[in-house]
């Protein structure tokens, strides 16, 4: 199995699937689809230096990340698609809220 350590500031993304239909209930054809926006982190480069300043990076390994439509490269690795971004494209972690007792 092939791993994939990325470099600098860029890391490994997961894209979730793109939702197969609506939620009337209503399939979506595969040219309708909109491209998925959110995925899991699976690899994280060691951070970029900055001014001499080496500056860590934010995400980790298994947060789920909001993206750029258009962001990253995209990358196969046998029958799964990655996406390789740096840190800065990614627009936020999602975090679950802690429901009150």
């Amino acid at each position: 199995m092939i791993h994939i350590k990325p470099l600098g500031d860029r890391v490994v993304v997961k894209p979730e699937p793109a939702e197969e239909k609506t939620s009337s209930g209503l399939y979506i054809p595969d040219t309708a689809k909109e491209k998925p926006q959110r995925g899991t982190v699976v690899a994280v480069g060691p951070g970029r230096v900055e001014n001499g300043t080496k500056i860590d990076m934010t995400v980790k390994e298994g947060d789920t990340v909001l993206y750029g439509k258009y962001a990253g490269t995209e990358v196969r690795l046998g029958d799964e698609e990655y996406l390789i971004m740096r840190e800065t494209d990614i627009l936020g972690i999602l975090q679950e809220e802690a429901v009150p007792a």
